[in-house]
């Protein structure tokens, strides 16, 4: 059975391996023993807090196969971004230049530095290694936080954002980031990359222009790839615009890539999950049944999995098979958050 539950302390050699091979440009998994230690601990920490609020807490959640007891990918919750260490974006703009005695009309798109999503929350640090890439998995992977932020709407913003990966080549390399190297940072993309992810952001308020940059005066090549995603990212931003995200004009200061947005209470998954109370039935069929995301309504003791299902609509009720309701933490009687995957 595949499950969905909080990162353990135990799973730091899974996590450290995930970090690898996310690759370039995943800054939220650094390649650094203790940055990946502290994220651990802050996320058992979040997962354990009361909260009335949303606050500096940072959720980290797995994706477990029972059978290996291996876990096989991540995806993770920051309550609010920005209160802790300044959260940049480049905001496009247009400027207007004008002559009405020479009939001149000319409009400029320009990158502004903003830190306009400072409160959101964020959903990040997806990643799935590739073995288990099918069966609805990373579609899962995803869609498992809104539900854990529908059953706990307190611990987030009303705005919640992704940051998408931008355009780069095999070696890391961003022709957005190339331009910005030459002429303002004079280090490289994949150390800047690092540097952010290991929250060491000073050197972006010191070096980094502070004036609205003309987009035509950067390179063809820069200029091609702002708002673009890297095309192993193409898959997740479409699963996003199902969701009802979109984007509202914010790139990444590094790479260009689209940070997208939406409405907490307006997010599919969130509008469309519904609570039901739990029957434990062995002898319950499914042949008819339809395949659903299911999660208990803990916080630390968070379970999620996929399997199919036949809700009782009228009765408010859903039969689980003992295996489900034991991978779930749940009894006869409790209730369980149910969304059609």
């Amino acid at each position: 059975m595949i499950i969905i539950r909080p990162i353990k302390t135990t799973d730091y050699d899974d996590l450290y391996r995930i970090a690898i091979e996310s690759g370039h440009g995943f800054t939220s998994l650094p390649v650094n023993e203790d940055i990946l230690k502290k994220r651990i601990d802050h996320s058992q920490t979040s997962f354990n807090s009361q909260v009335s609020e949303p606050g500096n807490q940072g959720y980290l959640f797995v994706m477990e196969d029972t059978q290996t007891g291996q876990v096989v990918g991540t995806s993770g919750i920051e309550a609010a971004v920005g209160l802790d260490n300044s959260f940049y974006h480049y905001h496009l703009g247009k400027v207007v230049h004008s002559s009405r005695e020479l009939d001149i009309h000319n409009t400029v798109e320009t990158l502004s530095l903003c830190n306009d999503y400072t409160g959101a929350t964020e959903i990040c640090t997806l990643f799935l290694q590739e073995s288990h890439r099918k069966d609805g998995n990373g579609r899962f992977l995803s869609r498992c936080r809104f539900l854990f932020i529908a059953e706990h709407t307190e611990r987030f913003s009303e705005c919640v954002i992704a940051e998408m990966r931008g355009v780069s080549d095999e070696n890391g390399q961003s022709p957005f980031y190339d331009w910005l190297e030459e002429h303002f940072l004079s280090i490289e993309f994949t150390k800047a990359d690092y540097l952010t992810g290991i929250g060491n952001k000073d050197f972006i308020a010191e070096l980094m222009p502070k004036y609205p940059v003309y987009v035509s005066l950067l390179t063809k090549e820069a200029q091609q790839v702002i708002n673009k995603v890297h095309k192993n990212t193409v898959p997740a931003l479409r699963l996003l615009t199902a969701e009802g995200f979109s984007r509202r004009g914010y790139v990444d200061i590094f790479d260009a890539g689209p940070t997208v947005e939406a409405d907490r209470n307006q997010i599919r998954a969130v509008r469309e999950s519904s609570k039901y109370q739990v029957l434990i039935d062995d002898s319950c069929g499914n042949e008819n049944s339809e395949k659903y995301i299911v999660c208990n309504t803990k916080v630390a003791d968070f379970r999620a999995t996929q399997v199919k299902l036949s809700p009782r609509e009228t009765a408010n009720q859903v039969v689980l098979t003992s295996d489900v309701a034991q991978a779930l933490q749940v009894e006869q009687g409790d209730w369980v958050r149910l969304l059609s995957n």
